[in-house]
C-alpha cells in the first residue's frame, strides 16, 4: 500500500504509521489488492486527506465503508465520481439539503467540492473488496481512523462532527464536545430515513451557523 497522503496529515499521523498494527494493515491491503478486485483504486485510498489538508478541516463527515460497486468508490465518504448515479443514501442527503437550505439539488454526487471547502469525508474503513460490504473491517483501519478523529479533536477547535447512524455515533467518545460541535441523527440510508430518523435533522444549516459563529465561512452544500 503506497502511503500517498498529504504532508500535513503525514505530520499529524506519523506516529500512527510507525505502529506495528499499521504495518500489518498495509500488508493485508497489499495482498487484497494483489489477489482481489478492491475499491477504491490504490491511489485513491487517502483521497479524503489529500483533498482536505489537516489545517483546512472544518467539518468531519464519517461514513463506515467505501461503496463496493463498480466505479462508485473514490476515497471520499458518501461521494461518487462524476457520471456515477448517486446511491440511495446520497439521494437522501441531497433531499435534506434541499429542504433545510431551500436550495436546488446539487448537480451530481461528486463531493470533492465539499472536501475542498474543509469537509473531511472520512470512512472508518478505507478499503473494501468488490461486492463484499464490510470485508476489510476489523483489520486495523478503524484504529487508524479513530486516531484521525482523536487528532482533530485534540489539535483543532470548533470543528463540526456529523455522526449519522449507530456506528458513527459511537465515535463521539473520541471527541471533546467542549470545543467541538457533534451533530448526530439516524443514517440517511432508506431503511433509517424512511422510519423518520434522518429527514428534518437540519444538520447542514446547523453546521453553517456554528462555523459562522466561530468566524469560519459556511460550506456551500
Amino acid at each position: 500500500m503506497k502511503l500517498n497522503i498529504h504532508e500535513s496529515w503525514n505530520e499529524q499521523l506519523k506516529t500512527e504509521f510507525a505502529k506495528p498494527y499499521f504495518k500489518t494493515l498495509a500488508d493485508f491491503v497489499k495482498r487484497e489488492y494483489a489477489t482481489h478486485t478492491c475499491y477504491p483504486s490504490g491511489e485513491a485510498i487517502f483521497s479524503a486527506f489529500n483533498y482536505c489538508p489537516f489545517e483546512d478541516v472544518k467539518v468531519v463527515l464519517l461514513g463506515q465503508d467505501p461503496y463496493h460497486g463498480v466505479g462508485q468508490a473514490h476515497g471520499l465518504s458518501f461521494s461518487v465520481p462524476d457520471g456515477i448515479a448517486s446511491p440511495p443514501s446520497l439521494v437522501n442527503i441531497f433531499k435534506e439539503i434541499v429542504t433545510d437550505l431551500k436550495q436546488t439539488p446539487p448537480a451530481n454526487g461528486n463531493l470533492e467540492r465539499w472536501a475542498k471547502q474543509g469537509v473531511l469525508l472520512l470512512n472508518a474503513t478505507l478499503t473494501v473488496r468488490a461486492h463484499q460490504a464490510g470485508s476489510h473491517q476489523n483489520k486495523g483501519w478503524e484504529q487508524f481512523t479513530d486516531a484521525v478523529i482523536s487528532a482533530i479533536s485534540a489539535r483543532k477547535e470548533h470543528v463540526v462532527f456529523l455522526l449519522w447512524g449507530g456506528y458513527a455515533k459511537r465515535k463521539s467518545k473520541l471527541i471533546n464536545t467542549e470545543k467541538h460541535l457533534v451533530l448526530t441523527s439516524g443514517h440517511p440510508s432508506p431503511l433509517s430515513a424512511n422510519r423518520g430518523y434522518w429527514f428534518g435533522n437540519k444538520h447542514f444549516s446547523k453546521t453553517n451557523a456554528y462555523l459562522q459563529q466561530h468566524h469560519h465561512k459556511g460550506i456551500v452544500w
